[in-house]
């Protein structure tokens, strides 16, 4: 049997060798590409089959970009569950400090409210907080985490950023007793601030507001006057405000009228107050002409006897 020819015979041989056909499409793409670079020839040619080809070109893309997409949307997905979970963490962890500074921020403007009021006060104070208050439920008493070893007296003024709250009953080494001026009976002198009409403003006890009492009638008062110290006691400066009128019933039936206020102060709500330094002592009050009437008679009576 004779063996098959490596090579197919000249008579199936059709056309050029091979490398005559690459040598001559070399040729060709080089005179092209110089031909479209100098003149710009092919330059409407590239747009048409650039125009023809695109919509197969995005058709081909969609399968691609769509599993780009979905791969793209779980990631996503992914990160921001991680980004929930620590911010989530991050909140939990924060989450005390942000609950108190609400709190810390209400704290720090009383104490710069006290400052300043400490410095505007010829007479100083000093900055205390409220430890707790008195157990007697129908005492309106107060006990500061101050005593006399900061220098407190007993008869000091004890103010808030709003008003007066009160003053200072007892001294203990470090502690001091408050009576509120919604105490039973705590009298704190007052006059109207808008027009200048002096009265007292007493206490009423729990559950009650204090009062303006003995106020004739026709007294220049009204409704939603305000209440500031008179000075007049030598225990509070004047000028600290006090309370606010909030009822006024001129016709009782009875020769005074019945006036009701709301103190200013944080009587029930303020944890840091400030204790005013007492003033400067005034003058002995003077004798009244009964007292020394009533003085000489008993001199007299005594001289007698005794001759």
């Amino acid at each position: 049997m004779r063996p098959i020819p490596a090579e197919p015979p000249p008579f199936f041989h059709r056309g050029p060798s091979p490398l005559a056909r690459l040598a001559f499409f070399g040729l060709l793409s080089i005179v092209l590409l110089f031909v479209d670079a100098r003149y710009r020839t092919l330059e409407d040619v590239r747009h048409t089959v650039g125009a023809v080809l695109y919509p197969i070109q995005r058709a081909l893309r969609v399968p691609g970009d769509a599993m780009d997409a979905v791969a793209v949307y779980f990631a996503n997905k992914h990160d921001l569950e991680q980004d929930n979970a620590r911010l989530r963490a991050e909140l939990i962890a924060q989450a005390p400090a942000a609950q108190g500074y609400a709190t810390a921020r209400d704290d720090i403007a009383k104490l710069r409210a006290l400052a300043d009021l400490k410095a505007k006060h010829a007479v100083g104070g000093t900055i205390v907080e409220v430890l707790y208050t008195g157990r007697d439920p129908f005492a309106q008493k107060l006990f500061l985490n101050r005593g006399s070893e900061a220098g407190l007296v007993a008869g000091s003024a004890v103010i808030d950023e709003s008003g007066v709250v009160g003053q200072v009953t007892r001294v203990y080494p470090t502690t001091a007793e408050v009576t509120l001026v919604s105490d039973k009976d705590h009298a704190v002198p007052v006059k109207v601030e808008r027009s200048g009409v002096r009265s007292v403003l007493y206490g009423a006890g729990t559950g009650r507001s204090p009062e303006l009492r003995f106020m004739p009638p026709s007294a220049d008062i009204r409704v939603g006057d305000r209440l500031v110290t008179s000075g007049l006691d030598g225990t509070y400066p004047a000028g600290l405000a006090v309370a606010q009128v909030t009822r006024l019933e001129r016709d009782t039936g009875q020769i005074f009228a019945r006036i009701e206020c709301a103190p200013l102060g944080g009587v029930d709500r303020s944890a840091t107050l400030l204790v005013l330094a007492p003033p400067a002592a005034l003058p002995a009050r003077p004798e009244e002409p009964s007292e020394v009437e009533a003085k000489g008679k008993g001199s007299r009576a005594k001289a007698r006897r005794a001759g």
